[in-house]
């Protein structure tokens, strides 16, 4: 049954600028995006009772936690497609819901949400009335919108950080007392806005117990040349973003003859010491993730994904992909994790029975630029700036995309003054780190810190350098921002952002579908938010 409430406008891709009513552009149908919103709906409930059990001085044990930041980040953009899963989401979050309740010694005031209780048979018609367009007044729609994919991408990277077996009750605490706050209609829109930067504080938090995860897990990235080549034994290509999925994945195709390939936002792992000691993991094959239909097909192996970026398989390859964690696509088999530890070696016996890849590219790309590697250039760096060298950082980081008009940021960085170094993480950077675009006196002109999940280390070294140069203000750097989006996490950068007091972002291709007219002119206005135009024009505006 089609939604007649059905609208999605979350990424870059919303249709016509506004947002998809009928079917997703990423392929998402309405009867998904129906339980997409009806989990959203049941985890502000249950968010809305830890939230009342931690004001009355009662834990809310680990397993709760996880389960909400799961929810969200099962509901972030091409990460799941599975009706079922969501269903079974929903009716978890509300058994789960129903045990805490026993514990909340005062019910009186609690929101309808946090009481609401019911079965499968009714789920469709309750969707109906807890969407998005269940907020009539389109600015409380927008900002709650705005919080609410902000707190989407701050589960992702708290979702990661967990894996590696890193938490803080602090960050769970404020993102549930936030969610169960989005059901309160008496909040303004004032309101609204200071828990959006509120949210930005947080998302800095998230950010940095990931990069505390991973580089106390995985080492400090160094400076490394990844291959883009392909050997000639079978192999299995990983893609999404979760470094506890390849380490699980390597130890286990060790001495099997099955070769290991990143994908996409996997790049970056190479960078980290620990993963250097796996001879089989060969190298980098394909690109960002809107080119992997075309790219999976001529990998000839198994692919494995590991969380968001997944675009529908097409029937070529379909059954050599297998999800895991909060990616999911109806008919795709799938690997759970059995305490703590995902048994990959139905992969690996299939993978067996595969062709070597089919070479796209040779080459390499160098990257391994987090702020530690940066840190220690910084003598460097300043002397650079100092001498005029180097004139100004362009921050280029964020997503990549299916639009054409993505093709800019190609030509922007080809287009900057050679006194520029870009400093980017996401996969923006494969519209531009190919490009052979030089160095200044052997500081690389693009200085890739890792995943969208490191933007953090862009935020370090832009601190770090306010620092080194006595600055009392940012933006008072010589460093512009002009970041791709394309779904939640990249909001959630954004509000990071906004919260060190970074100003003048330009945020493009398009400027995001869930920011009303109004919302847009306080950004504009607080923050100096703005989009993009010519190559030209903006070259001019941001470099002079």
């Amino acid at each position: 049954m089609e939604s007649k409430n059905f609208l999605c406008f979350q990424c870059s891709d919303a249709l016509g600028g506004k947002g998809c009513t009928k079917v997703g552009v990423c392929g998402k149908k309405s009867d998904v995006a129906k339980m997409q919103d009806l989990l959203i709906f049941a985890t502000k409930g249950i968010s809305a009772v830890t939230t009342r059990l931690r004001a009355e001085g009662k834990p809310v044990k680990p397993h709760v936690n996880r389960l909400i930041t799961l929810n969200l980040f099962m509901t972030i953009t091409n990460a799941n497609f599975d009706r079922k899963a969501f269903i079974q989401r929903v009716e978890q979050t509300l058994k789960t819901k129903s045990k805490l309740l026993d514990a909340v010694d005062d019910k009186k005031n609690l929101p309808a949400a946090a009481l609401w209780s019911d079965t499968q048979e009714n789920f469709d018609a309750k969707a109906e009335n807890v969407g998005i367009l269940a907020t009539a007044n389109e600015d409380i729609r927008s900002l709650r919108e705005l919080i609410t994919y902000g707190l989407k991408g701050m589960a992702a990277y708290l979702y990661h950080a967990n894996a590696l077996g890193y938490d803080d009750e602090n960050i769970n605490a404020f993102a549930q007392a936030t969610l169960a706050k989005l059901l309160d209609d008496n909040l303004s829109g004032d309101d609204l806005t200071a828990l959006a930067l509120e949210t930005g504080k947080f998302g800095v938090d998230a950010m940095a117990l990931l990069d505390k995860a991973n580089t106390e897990t995985y080492g400090n990235p160094e400076v490394t040349k990844v291959k883009l080549g392909v050997g000639k034994n079978p192999a299995i290509l990983i893609s999404g973003h979760d470094l506890r999925d390849l380490e699980q994945l390597l130890e286990q195709t060790e001495g099997t003859g099955v070769d290991v390939y990143t994908h996409g936002e996997m790049l970056p792992a190479h960078y980290y010491p620990k993963f250097k000691k796996f001879k089989h993991l060969v190298g980098n094959y394909g690109n960002a993730w809107h080119l992997q239909q075309t790219e999976f097909e001529k990998f000839n192996g198994v692919i494995l994904l590991t969380t968001n970026c997944l675009m529908p398989p097409k029937k070529s390859y379909a059954d050599k992909i297998f999800t895991t964690g909060a990616v999911g696509y109806p008919g795709c088999k799938r690997v759970e994790e059995v305490d703590g530890k995902k048994d990959f070696s139905p992969l690996i016996e299939l993978a067996k029975k595969c062709p070597p890849p089919t070479e796209l590219e040779t080459g390499e790309i160098v990257g391994g630029f987090a702020h530690e590697q940066v840190f220690a250039v910084a003598d460097k760096v300043v002397e650079a700036v100092k001498s005029g060298a180097i004139k100004k950082f362009v921050v280029m980081g964020g997503c990549d995309g299916r639009q054409k008009s993505r093709e800019y940021y190609t030509e922007f960085a080809k287009a900057l003054p050679k006194d520029t170094v870009i400093l980017t993480a996401g996969c923006a950077k494969y519209k531009y780190i190919k490009e052979n675009l030089g160095d200044i006196g052997g500081i690389p002109r693009v200085l890739d810190a890792g995943q969208c999940n490191d933007c953090y280390s862009l935020a370090l070294i832009a601190l770090k350098l306010k620092e080194v140069f006595g600055l009392d203000d940012v933006n008072k750097l010589p460093i512009v921002f002009n970041i791709g989006w394309h779904e939640a996490k990249a909001v959630c950068v954004l509000l990071a952002l906004l919260y060190l007091g970074v100003k003048n972002i330009h945020l493009g291709p398009v400027l995001p579908a869930f920011l009303s007219p109004n919302v847009t002119k306080v950004l504009v206005e607080n923050f100096g938010i703005g989009g993009t135009s010519t190559v030209e024009e903006d070259i001019k505006k941001m470099i002079g």
